[in-house]
């Protein structure tokens, strides 16, 4: 029996001063990709409302498809924590109805714990996950499903007032028992700051090289999304336009007639099995 995932990974590399290497995964193959590359931990991040779903923002994603996206990365035994977003509308609600929501993640989805976005205005529902043994992940600064508050996608925590405000946000967070949190698009002074204020690991994306850690999109990593790339991403690939160059030729190939070709055929032949496992004897 494989071992169960454990977030203990977290406070063990604050302590030892290592690192965490956070990516988003969405489905079976980006949870497969993600594990053979040893990451530290998988977020399954409403950001599939845009990189995968094709909506403009994270607000329109469901429970439902959080559970389903889930549950698929888990089917990938990624053998790493797998960290579920609460999607808008989930966790905005009674304390009450947001367990239940997060209970659907964990036990339908099986996620090792859930994300949420906000500070103190979170106090009551963070009780009520953690009296439900739910761990619980926190996120500050650039929250994407407070877009239309925020007034578009901009940095936050500029200026003394609200440095502190983020500071006091969390210290909260660490206080109400959150095992980590996300500090997203802040200046890197200040997510240094807030890194060496508390005793929680703090995983950046957008936010300078001084947290304890980094997550970035899978698609934007990669290449794969098409759309605005934001300023903090660095693709370490270009695979949307390789994608592109092998799905041009495949077409090519079969407007040509030299797809498929005779290796691609089967005959009227009792050995012949379409698993080439099996037709080497391996399965």
């Amino acid at each position: 029996m494989e071992p169960q995932p454990n977030l203990e990974v977290f406070a063990a590399r604050k302590r030892a001063g290592e690192r965490l290497v956070m990516v988003t995964a969405y489905d079976l193959a980006s949870a497969q990709i993600a594990r053979e590359a040893g990451v530290d931990a998988v977020l399954v991040g409403d950001s599939l409302g845009m990189v995968v779903l094709g909506h403009e923002t994270t607000l329109p994603v469901t429970i439902d498809d959080m559970v389903h996206h889930t549950a698929a990365v888990v089917r990938a035994r990624p053998g790493v924590p797998v960290v579920a977003d609460m999607p808008y509308g989930s966790f905005h609600v009674s304390p009450d109805d947001t367990v239940r929501h997060a209970i659907r993640l964990v036990k339908d989805g099986g996620a090792t714990a859930v994300k949420i976005e906000g500070g103190r205005a979170r106090g009551a529902i963070l009780a009520a996950l953690l009296a439900a043994e739910i761990p619980v992940m926190g996120h500050l600064g650039l929250t994407p499903q407070s877009v239309h508050r925020f007034g578009g996608f901009k940095v936050q925590g500029r200026g003394k007032d609200a440095a502190a405000r983020l500071l006091d946000e969390a210290a909260f967070l660490e206080q109400a028992g959150c095992f980590a949190m996300v500090l997203e698009c802040i200046p890197a002074e200040l997510a240094a700051r807030v890194t060496a204020a508390v005793g929680i690991p703090t995983i950046g994306i957008g936010a300078g090289p001084g947290c304890d850690g980094q997550i970035l999109v899978f698609h934007d990593l990669l290449g794969l999304y098409r759309g605005r790339r934001p300023r903090f991403v660095k693709a370490y690939a270009d695979l949307g336009d390789a994608a592109a160059a092998a799905v041009r030729r495949y077409a090519e190939e079969v407007r040509g007639g030299a797809f498929p070709a005779p290796e691609h055929c089967f005959h009227d032949a009792p050995d012949e099995d379409p698993d080439p496992a099996r037709r080497a004897g391996k399965g």
